[in-house]
């Protein structure tokens, strides 16, 4: 008995055994796809920078340290993103060294004017960072706080003004080179890859949505806060297909698809929010034979989408998409004319809403034809034919521009102040602390919170910096043994940078432990300097941190404000710009104002619901509009079958602009009398022309614009109307 329970438990051991090696292979990969890409992006920054501080004290530069920061500022898990930052990096560079050198020719021996217009120089730069954004932006933050690395340290010799600014260049090259290098050699990540699955994902997570949504399965605030991440992903795209452009040649080539793979993904997901909208509203006027009418059309559609969704087979689901899409849409204006017989016998006075409703449809799913067959041709490399440029529109209101301006010249002049006044022997570095604070920390979502991170982390480098200093460089020996103490160090900084919520800590701990006691060819043993040093930072920092919570808050009501204000202006620009890639102009500057709202607003909160509703309201009415005018150029006939017809349609878009300028109900009450008299006009000239011909299908989808501008704006869930 007591050998079969032997026998038993060798065998229950073996089969343990083989079920943890067969789990190995999947568990190996869960792995390389999760921690291990930390742990390699951990190794690579580590091992570029200490390439970085080698080659730069081979060359006997005079502050290898610089190279090393270089590093830890640069490295991107992604190599292209490295590579975007290594060339806005050069260009910032010496951008900033030449700027150090006018100003330092132009106010020579006066302290009080050259820290005056160092202020202003930073803070333009971190303006015009703020203003173009994604890796533009780090060039621009360069050319600022460059400048000051630069100038700052020789204000009081400027002699060796232009020598400084070549070694500075040269350790920044160095560390440029390192970084690009290894990130490129070293199991590099290759952002195309990236994109692509993004690209894929989006594809496949936007079409379960769109069914869902046809289905009438999507509640409205489930809608609103999907929505919202579809804003996100439209805005990142950008920033990932520029960065992914300096690393593969194939996306350079198709940069112009991509962005129009964009602007194409915008247009049809405010269709959807049109088609949601319209649905929500028959449902709450009762408007049940209209919605009997078309759901069998949605459903088809959803099902349709769902389908094509559980079948999907890599490259050609979205080919299959497309054509099964086209089908369907073929036949859609003949089964239409069919449900609308009877509906027009029965009920005729809701004729104009199934008709606004199919008009919508039949939009929608051409709009996702488009989408489908440029994301097929993107991902199987085939040739399509190349429609006009398409460029993604980056827009900030001037007012935020100019106040990021304003605070960065109090923080830095208040600490150029207090260096001037007091002879601070280490004040020029508390200058330098406080540039590189406004510049780093000037597209943070709450940039005091961020500054007071980065203190802390500072704090911290102060004290390792000094025990390295005092107890570490003068016990060993030898640039190995040297690599080898690093390490540990700086590999924790870096790893609590990764860390989404305290990557403040890791980014003042790394960055500036290396520039508080990276070693140098010559090591100054100067503990006092150090922690004189590392106070000027910390204060520098604290400062920055109190302006930027008390005098310049990014939350500040009249701010979110100017900005919504700003949203609601591109219906303007929707009435009254030039119709010439009008909407791609549109409808991105509309996202991308709405993406720099949800940064600073608090997710859930009342300030951000509002906010989405007026970008949701902003892109129905926008997007109808453009649809509008573009019918109306369309068809200039209108106008010789109806003398009002132009002037008419001129004011109802100036009432709408103005409303959008300043929501108030006498605009809305104003808007809508203009849009009963233009769709009186357009309904009139319909019944004056043949059924079935060009003429009536352009008419028709006028009625269908202009029906669905009324009804956006009678919504009550319309920020204007909840007043």
């Amino acid at each position: 008995m007591k050998h079969q329970h032997l026998i038993q438990q060798t065998s229950d051991l073996r089969r343990r055994w083989t079920a943890v090696l067969r789990a190995l292979p999947t568990a190996s990969r869960d792995w390389a796809t999760s921690d291990g890409l930390v742990w390699m992006h951990l190794f690579k920054t580590v091992a570029a920078a200490l390439l970085a501080l080698g080659i730069a004290m081979l060359l006997d530069l005079q502050q290898p340290r610089t190279a090393m920061t270089t590093v830890f500022v640069l490295m991107q898990p992604f190599s292209g993103m490295v590579l975007a930052k290594s060339f806005y990096r050069i260009i910032g560079t010496a951008a900033g060294a030449i700027a150090a050198l006018v100003l330092g020719a132009v106010f020579v021996q006066q302290p009080e004017l050259y820290m005056l217009a160092l202020s202003c120089w930073i803070g333009g730069c971190i303006a015009a960072a703020l203003r173009y954004r994604h890796f533009r932006w780090y060039g621009f933050v360069l050319a600022g706080y460059t400048a000051a690395l630069i100038g700052v340290p020789t204000v009081t010799d400027p002699n060796n003004l232009f020598l400084a600014a070549l070694t500075r260049a040269a350790e920044v090259a160095v560390g440029i080179a390192c970084s690009s290098a290894v990130s490129a050699l070293i199991a590099p990540r290759s952002s195309s890859v990236a994109l692509q699955r993004t690209l894929r994902n989006r594809y496949l997570d936007f079409t379960a949505f769109a069914a869902q949504v046809l289905g009438g399965k999507v509640e409205r605030d489930v809608f609103e806060e999907r929505f919202a991440d579809l804003v996100d992903g439209i805005v990142g795209f950008e920033a990932t297909r520029a960065f992914a452009a300096f690393e593969d040649p194939g996306v350079r080539t198709r940069s112009q698809r991509l962005a129009r793979l964009n602007s194409e993904f915008m247009d049809v997901c405010a269709r959807l929010h049109a088609l949601n909208q319209l649905l929500k509203r028959l449902k709450a006027n009762g408007l049940t034979p209209v919605v009997d009418t078309i759901a069998p059309y949605f459903e088809e559609l959803s099902a349709l989408l769902v389908r094509r969704n559980e079948q999907n087979s890599g490259a050609s689901h979205a080919t299959r998409a497309a054509v099964e899409l086209r089908i369907f849409q073929v036949t859609l204006p003949r089964r239409v004319r069919q449900a609308r017989g009877p509906l027009e016998a029965s009920v005729p006075q809701l004729l104009a809403d199934f008709d606004t409703s199919t008009e919508l449809l039949y939009r929608f799913v051409d709009e996702f034809i488009r989408y489908a067959e440029t994301s097929a041709s993107i991902e199987q490399h085939t040739p399509v034919k190349e429609w006009p440029v398409v460029r993604y529109v980056s827009k900030t209101n001037g007012l935020v521009v100019g106040l990021t301006f304003l605070r960065s010249v109090v923080v830095m002049g208040i600490v150029a102040w207090f260096w001037i006044e007091t002879d601070w022997p280490s004040g020029g570095l508390a200058f330098i602390g406080a540039a590189i604070m406004c510049a780093l920390s000037s597209t943070a979502p709450d940039a005091s919170k961020m500054t007071l991170q980065i203190a802390i982390g500072t704090v911290f480098a102060t004290v390792v910096a000094y025990l390295f200093t005092c107890y570490v460089y003068p016990n060993i020996d030898g640039f190995p043994l040297l690599c080898v103490t690093l390490a540990p160090v700086l590999a924790f900084g870096a790893f609590i940078a990764m860390r989404p919520g305290i990557s403040g800590y890791g980014v003042g701990f790394s960055v500036f432990f290396c520039l508080l006691a990276g070693p140098d060819n010559v090591v100054s043993y100067q503990p006092d300097l150090l922690i004189n040093n590392g106070v000027a930072l910390v204060a520098a920092m604290l400062v920055a941190s109190l302006v930027l919570a008390v005098i310049f808050p990014a939350q500040m009501p009249w701010l979110i404000g100017k900005i919504k204000g700003s949203l609601r202006s591109q219906v303007v620009l929707a009435c009254k710009g030039e119709l010439g890639g009008l909407n791609q102009y549109f409808q991105s500057s509309t996202h991308d104002l709405m993406a720099q709202l949800r940064v600073l607003l608090k997710n859930r909160s009342r300030q951000h619901s509002d906010a989405l509703r007026w970008m949701l309201v902003t892109l129905e009415v926008g997007h109808a509009v453009i649809d509008l005018r573009n019918e109306a150029a369309h068809a200039t006939y209108v106008e010789g079958l109806h003398p009002r017809w132009s002037a008419c349609l001129e004011e109802m878009s100036a009432d709408i602009a103005e409303l959008f300028e300043r929501p108030e109900r006498r605009g809305l009450d104003r808007v809508l009398t203009s849009l009963r008299e233009t769709t009186a006009i357009a309904q009139g000239v319909l019944d004056t022309v043949p059924a079935d011909g060009e003429r009536h299908h352009d008419l028709q989808r006028m009625l269908g614009s202009l029906r669905f501008i009324r009804t956006a704006l009678l919504d009550k869930d319309a920020p204007f109307n909840m007043r």
